[in-house]
């Protein structure tokens, strides 16, 4: 298949791009800058710029760009870029789809839109929750409607924390683990609902491929740990003790209001994909830890 892909330089935009690739595919990069390979395609999400008939042909379009939600102090100026990096390019990208009529537009998205729901579990039916990433959330898949109104199948994956070793929050503890510095975050009791970088990529291309799946689909693994189970399987898998625990008014003032979001809790089963039949190869908290503990 021919698939374009924004946000491919990513966390998960450069895993996917490189498992694609060896799949057989070929796959198109949407880039900020000049183009420099005929895999490339120049676009600019916030001025509105993409040359829609360079398009033409592509079966799948992917976006997942997006400023990190944990790079940077969440200050008024940042909040409103995680905002308009998301709906700008999602925007755009369904309005390409919309006119070249890919077979299916898988559209970023985040468990944020069911903002903390402390220990109950939630799926794909369950309603936006509240605070500033469910907003953001909602409009991200808001923007995705062109798309969807034109009668391409869309599909707003709903990604959870993603082990990996290369970025997002486990990139940040491994290097406190491995000094046996590492410990609960808070009480330990929220619930994060995380996927390893292996099952991202793999249910990514199941819902490519799976024609019956349309609408929100919550990428994490059927096991979501509370951040004290999180540690304990850090602390087994990487064989180092987890004796400092982070209080909670140390992560506000590191943190500021960012760390809303890693005291909060959220619940989410992915009924979805458990229901179309994807088999998660890292289905527990401990599994998922062990994909980070290779070379």
């Amino acid at each position: 298949m021919r698939i374009v892909i924004g946000g491919s330089s990513g966390l998960i935009g450069t895993e996917l791009v490189d498992s694609l690739r060896k799949d057989g595919h070929e796959v198109l990069r949407l880039v900020r800058r000049k183009s420099v390979a005929s895999s490339e395609i120049y676009w600019n999400p916030a001025a509105g710029e993409l040359d829609f008939s360079q398009l033409i042909g592509c079966e799948v379009f992917i976006n997942l760009a997006g400023a990190g939600v944990g790079d940077s102090r969440w200050t008024d100026k940042y909040k409103a870029l995680i905002l308009s990096s998301r709906v700008d390019s999602t925007s755009l990208l369904a309005k390409a789809a919309a006119e070249v009529k890919p077979k299916v537009f898988i559209a970023g998205s985040a468990i944020g839109w069911y903002g903390d729901t402390a220990d109950q579990q939630v799926d794909e039916s369950t309603p936006a929750g509240t605070g500033f990433l469910a907003e953001v959330v909602v409009a991200w898949e808001k923007a995705a409607e062109p798309a969807r109104t034109a009668g391409i199948r869309v599909v707003n994956i709903r990604t959870g924390l993603v082990a990996s070793k290369k970025g997002g929050a486990w990139s940040r503890l491994l290097p406190i683990f491995k000094l046996g510095a590492g410990g609960k975050l808070g009480s330990g009791k929220q619930y994060w609902s995380f996927i390893s970088m292996r099952d991202e990529i793999a249910a990514i291309k199941f819902v490519i491929s799976n024609s019956q799946i349309n609408g929100p689909v919550n990428l994490t693994a059927p096991e979501p740990a509370t951040n004290a189970e999180v540690t304990k399987a850090m602390s087994k898998v990487f064989n180092r003790p987890a004796l400092f625990p982070v209080p909670a008014f140390a992560l506000k003032t590191l943190l500021g209001e960012f760390s809303q979001e890693v005291l909060g809790s959220a619940r989410v089963i992915p009924k979805v994909l458990l229901d179309s039949g994807f088999e998660f190869q890292d289905p527990n908290i401990e599994s998922a830890m062990r994909t980070l503990a290779t070379k």
